[in-house]
């Protein structure tokens, strides 16, 4: 069973935190544009992309966009699953005859407000109450209540009243 717990982080640096606003520009960017290829693949080809497709595509931009370069691998490929995921439900949804299947749609600033690291290996690490992101640096963590079973993902959410870590943890029903 998966249990997640949301702990706030404790005054981030600067540095910390315009490396996760960056983070989060790049994956807006990122998910935008696959959306836009695969929309531009049906219309003119007739062509359905795939996640798999999209991600083979990834170690080819980074050469050309340091900033994509500066994200996590697996943060990028996270972001392609969510589209995924958005169009395998968007699909559901037409195949079961809903009226209004809600398309994927693009998002702007203020709909794109975290990001994933997938795996806990070597991505991003829990030391007592210190949070390591790879490829964007450390920071306190609020512990509020115990962190049981194993990590096994990390969410680092944008709200009004600060930065959030989500934990999911695999724990025994």
């Amino acid at each position: 069973m998966l249990k997640a717990c949301k702990y706030k982080l404790r005054r981030p640096s600067k540095a910390f935190v315009a490396k996760c606003e960056s983070a989060l520009e790049v994956c807006r960017e990122l998910y935008n544009a696959a959306l836009q290829e695969r929309i531009e693949a049906w219309k003119l080809n007739r062509v359905a992309v795939n996640y798999h497709a999209q991600a083979v595509q990834l170690p080819l931009i980074k050469p050309l966009r340091p900033d994509v370069a500066a994200v996590q691998s697996q943060v990028l490929q996270d972001t392609l699953r969510r589209l995924d995921k958005a169009f395998t439900a968007f699909f559901r949804r037409v195949k079961a005859g809903e009226k209004q299947a809600g398309f994927p749609r693009f998002k702007s600033r203020l709909r794109c407000s975290s990001f994933t690291f997938p795996q806990a290996n070597g991505a991003f690490r829990l030391e007592g109450d210190k949070l390591y992101l790879s490829k964007i640096g450390s920071c306190r963590v609020r512990l509020s209540r115990e962190i049981l079973g194993t990590i096994k993902t990390c969410t680092i959410k944008r709200e009004a009243d600060g930065w959030y870590v989500i934990l999911t943890a695999e724990v025994e029903a």
